[in-house]
């Protein structure tokens, strides 16, 4: 059953809560390696990191603050962490080489004794923390990789089958996750600065699927996909708030991906300007204030359909072509549609009754 209008295309370049670095695995076919991207100078540059054997093709990468890249890789039964780095030495043809330190590993298998997918969460916000998610068949983890002490630790321990990952603070405490428990998924919030206490974060309508897709801590943004009015869309609401969630016409029958919000807009999450990427591959641009979704031709070369908004308004797309093979495309919001497109025809007069109104983000709070 599908749950929520968002696109499945999976982002294999990851860009730092502060915009300094992204990583990703560049190369092709079985010649796979890790390449850094600095983003905060004048021009972005890429400095590969390649080691003597390939990386696999289901490897993850995720930058650091500092500049070290983590890597996750499945070495024969177990899950590997390891942080590379450029290193002196190397050549003018062939580039800095590249130091690793292993960090450890986790094993295969969950508390609940099932065996267990494992993938990196999103960035920390504070820039020097790292997080794994590992799903078993009826309790999730979550491991602190990088941030604590050294290795992967266990910092919480979650009833059900997890997915997404979005925080909700600048710290790096609080996190959201989607949890699959009973038949129904609900986002949750799991205070990491707490042992992993988890509190309910939207309830919706008691019989939805309700999931986080996206959150600004700055405002409290928060960017929903649910089938509470009576099929898969995407809403927003505002963390706290005493209004329900809105559901925009404009959304409506989008597939879509909101993957980057603009920070710093304090007290005005109407004004937040949000990145859509489109299911044929296209951007939208959005703010709930506007109503109306403003269409235009995603760079050539765009990559995993990845972004970054700065506090300033301006939209960041990273690209590489054989021409470019590092490229950093800038553009801003609209100030008018030209014309303004909806994503979908209006849809017609519904025949049945019209949905519950979902209940305000408040009655199931973030402690």
């Amino acid at each position: 059953m599908t749950v929520c209008a968002i696109a499945t295309t999976t982002a294999p370049f990851t860009i730092a809560a502060d915009g300094s670095y992204a990583a990703r695995l560049a190369g092709d076919g079985e010649a796979r390696y890790p390449e850094r991207w600095t983003l905060a100078g004048p021009e972005p540059y890429a400095v590969p990191l390649p080691l003597a054997q390939p990386e696999e093709a289901d490897s993850e990468v995720l930058p650091l603050a500092d500049g070290r890249v983590l890597i996750h890789r499945r070495v024969a039964e177990r899950h590997a962490f390891a942080l590379l780095y450029p290193t002196g030495g190397g050549s003018a043809a062939t580039g800095p080489r590249t130091g690793e330190l292993p960090l450890g590993a986790v094993d295969p298998e969950g508390a609940d004794g099932t065996e267990v997918r494992v993938r990196l969460l999103p960035p920390s916000p504070d820039g020097r923390g790292a997080f794994a998610l590992a799903v078993g068949a009826r309790v999730s983890t979550v491991w602190r990789i990088t941030g604590g002490g050294f290795g992967p630790e266990r910092v919480a321990l979650i009833p059900g089958r997890c997915s997404g990952g979005v925080w909700l603070d600048r710290t790096g405490r609080l996190l959201a996750l989607d949890r699959e428990l009973d038949g129904r998924t609900k986002a949750v919030a799991v205070d990491l600065g707490r042992g992993g206490e988890v509190s309910a974060l939207l309830q919706i309508a008691e019989a939805s699927d309700d999931r986080l897709l996206l959150a600004d801590p700055d405002s409290g943004l928060l960017l929903i996909g649910s089938d509470a009015p009576g099929e898969p869309r995407i809403g927003w609401g505002v963390l706290g708030s005493s209004l329900p969630v809105r559901f925009p016409e404009c959304l409506r029958g989008a597939v879509a991906t909101p993957f980057a919000v603009q920070p710093g807009q304090a007290l005005m999450p109407e004004t937040c300007a949000v990145a859509l990427r489109l299911e044929d591959g296209g951007l939208g641009l959005w703010r709930p204030a506007d109503r109306l979704v403003f269409r235009l031709p995603a760079p050539v070369g765009w990559l995993g359909g990845t972004g970054l908004w700065t506090r300033e308004g301006r939209l960041h797309l990273p690209y590489a072509t054989a021409d470019v093979p590092c490229g950093l495309m800038t553009l801003g919001m609209p100030s008018a549609p030209t014309p303004p497109v909806r994503l979908d025809p209006p849809p017609p007069p519904p025949a049945a009754p019209a949905a519950p109104r979902p209940i305000p983000l408040q009655q199931a709070p973030l402690r």
